[in-house]
């Protein structure tokens, strides 16, 4: 991958993925999150994905894309730590292999840059209609997250966590915001994030001219807008603090315990590996000690995992997450600790280190099997760069390198550094009494 900037925030990104038949323009845009702007910034992507001024409805964007061999537009949000994150992508087949030999790369590049940078307007703002319909859409999704009772669960703890920082920005938006956005609103924050965002052009498949030319067509739009891009937030992390032990009472079968840990400070990218290593060796993997022994030896939980929290692990927080049945979640809680323990002061075998080496290689090894995998890898290293544009980019085998390196002590040393910050428990309130 070759990354080069073109312009005062604006990167391009470049693999010829000669390998593949198809190939992928995505333009990314991240700016810092804010609280008064995250509900537009979580609408934005739906209304955007409904068309844009030359294909303004989803019937005639859905036969052009059709034309084009099936090719794929999307237009995300990805909350990714302190970022608004939001990508405009076209995926479809190389030039080479249309059948009447026509310029798909071209087409692409004219669908992601319509999309993007030539919304459908109507009096200049978004069309009041598709801003109606999304506004039910995203509304329905935050109404029904009480529903999700796991991930519900892992949001409440990220909100206690986090509190009013800004990794504590509630990306998905706020309920009761949701009616009160108006299409002039939506259209602010969409011209504010031209004006300030990071721009990150990922072009994957596509020869060195291609590329060229997908660069200069995206250039050519920015010399119409006043560009000030804002620098990405610096990485953070929470200060350690006395355990904070939070319960929601619902009428449920299985409890849903999160713990969330800090590090203290935000990780370093020379310790990604040895985090890795030691999430795979805590909970990570059906080899973990929280799956062997909370889960299946113990039966203390139905599933019980640990994961590196964000998606850059910038913010330097380890999640916990398990189902348990009410009234064994003091148990399930012990035990939990009480493996993180055994790790940071027992022996670690060779052979659960070694598998769980191997298990992460195995899984790092498909990462260039995909376009998508290809550009979330690197655009997450894009990412956890944050402010320092000129940190070093990670490729997959030199992180599978370095997960080769990794040593006993270096995994210690990690999960040592860990505290409890937060246990937030959802289950039924007869259980709750019975645990007090």
């Amino acid at each position: 991958m070759k990354r080069m900037e073109i312009a005062p925030g604006v990167h391009l990104s470049w693999d010829p993925a000669q390998k593949f038949n198809r190939c992928r323009v995505s333009i990314h845009f991240a700016l810092p999150a804010k609280r008064e702007t995250a509900t537009a910034h979580a609408l934005l992507p739906l209304v955007m994905e409904r068309g844009y001024a030359d294909c303004p409805d989803m019937t005639r964007l859905t036969k052009k894309l059709a034309k084009l061999y099936g090719a794929d537009l999307t237009v995300d949000a990805r909350p990714m730590g302190c970022s608004h994150n939001l990508c405009v992508s076209v995926t479809g087949i190389k030039d080479q292999f249309a059948l009447e030999g026509e310029t798909l790369t071209r087409e692409y590049a004219s669908i992601a840059l319509g999309a993007a940078f030539h919304p459908y307007f109507v009096g200049g703002t978004f069309d009041p209609e598709a801003v109606g319909i999304e506004k039910q859409m995203l509304k329905k999704a935050l109404e029904d997250e009480i529903n999700d009772k796991r991930l519900y669960c892992l949001h409440q703890a990220n909100r206690e966590f986090f509190g009013d920082s800004p990794a504590g920005v509630r990306q998905e938006g706020y309920l009761e915001e949701v009616d009160g956005l108006t299409p002039a609103m939506l259209t602010a924050a969409y011209q504010q994030m031209l004006r300030t965002a990071n721009i990150e052009l990922l072009v994957l498949g596509c020869d060195a001219a291609q590329t060229a030319a997908i660069r200069d067509a995206l250039l050519a739009e920015l010399v119409c807008i006043d560009r000030a891009p804002l620098p990405l937030v610096e990485n953070m992390a929470m200060p350690a603090i006395a355990p904070v032990h939070k319960t929601e009472n619902y009428d449920m079968v299985q409890a849903k315990l999160c713990m969330l840990f800090t590090l203290g400070q935000p990780m370093q990218p020379q310790q990604l590996a040895a985090v890795r290593l030691a999430m795979a060796l805590y909970g990570g993997s059906v080899t973990s000690r929280l799956f062997l022994n909370v889960r299946e030896r113990d039966h203390l939980c139905y599933y019980c995992s640990s994961s590196f929290q964000s998606f850059t692990g910038s913010t330097g927080v380890m999640m916990v997450g398990s189902g348990v049945e009410p009234g064994r979640e003091a148990q399930a809680e012990a035990a939990i600790l009480k493996e993180l323990n055994d790790l940071c002061t027992g022996p670690i075998t060779d052979e659960e280190f070694e598998d769980c080496r191997r298990g992460l290689l195995s899984g790092m090894n498909g990462i260039e099997d995909s376009l998508g995998g290809i550009e979330s890898w690197y655009y997450i290293e894009v990412l956890r760069a944050g402010a320092n544009s000129a940190a070093p980019i990670q490729s997959p085998e030199q992180a599978r390198n370095a997960l080769r390196a990794v040593t006993k002590d270096e995994v210690r040393d990690i999960l040592r550094r860990l505290t409890l910050s937060v246990s937030y428990l959802l289950t039924k309130e007869d259980a709750a009494h019975a645990a007090e």
